[in-house]
């Protein structure tokens, strides 16, 4: 089921994008279906990366943007470190990065999904983007899936897997969408609550639905 063969134009790629609050395990959801289905993966956040660094299509405008040598390397990568602390807490700065990096990331993506309808190596192009809702990626995406987990289950995670304290799981999980937010915009849903053939399981029916 894993492998296409054939190179001719595939006209019913879907393309999904994926979601779900901090926690809800997408990566691991996504790890199956990559694994399990004729799927090719985008993360907004490593094309944004990759957009960013020197040769890529918003470094130059980052340059003149945040032109402080405290925001840059040496070698002239941008300190992520500095960008996190500084620029992710000042919403005016914030939105200003954000107007350079996600309408080129929104662009990229556009382009690699018209490739993918023309290789026809897959049958489902699938996006993980940590603002799909908010970036209004409903607009170029078949279809949204959300991934569930109750906030019980995400805030036990984030504790046990990235050493977060409660309070912080906690504030980040307050400043997300909340659960009926996601379900009133997403086609489907994937639930990740349980165990993880309970969760193999919930994919399953989510593709078998999307194939009929």
């Amino acid at each position: 089921m894993k492998e296409r063969t054939g190179t001719v134009p595939n006209k019913n790629l879907l393309f999904v994008g994926i979601t779900g609050g901090i926690g809800a395990g997408k990566t691991t959801v996504i790890e199956y279906i990559a694994a399990h289905y004729p799927a090719r993966i985008l993360s907004a956040d490593e094309i944004a990366k990759n957009l960013c660094r020197p040769d890529g299509e918003c470094y130059e405008a980052l340059r003149a943007t945040f032109s402080d040598a405290s925001y840059w390397n040496a070698n002239g990568t941008m300190s992520r470190e500095t960008f996190t602390a500084e620029v992710f807490s000042d919403e005016e700065k914030r939105n200003r990065l954000n107007a350079i990096v996600h309408p080129a990331v929104k662009r990229y993506i556009i382009k690699e999904f018209e490739k993918e309808k023309q290789t026809g190596e897959h049958d489902y192009l699938i996006l993980e983007a940590a603002l799909l809702v908010e970036d209004h990626y409903d607009e170029i995406c078949d279809e949204l899936w959300y991934v569930y987990a109750s906030e019980e289950t995400r805030r036990e995670r984030l504790i046990r897997t990235r050493g977060y304290s409660k309070e912080k799981a906690d504030q980040i999980m307050q400043s997300q969408l909340p659960e009926n937010r996601f379900r009133h915009v997403c086609e489907r849903v994937i639930d990740n609550d349980g165990t993880e053939e309970e969760m193999i399981a919930s994919i399953r029916k989510v593709f078998d639905e999307v194939a009929r």
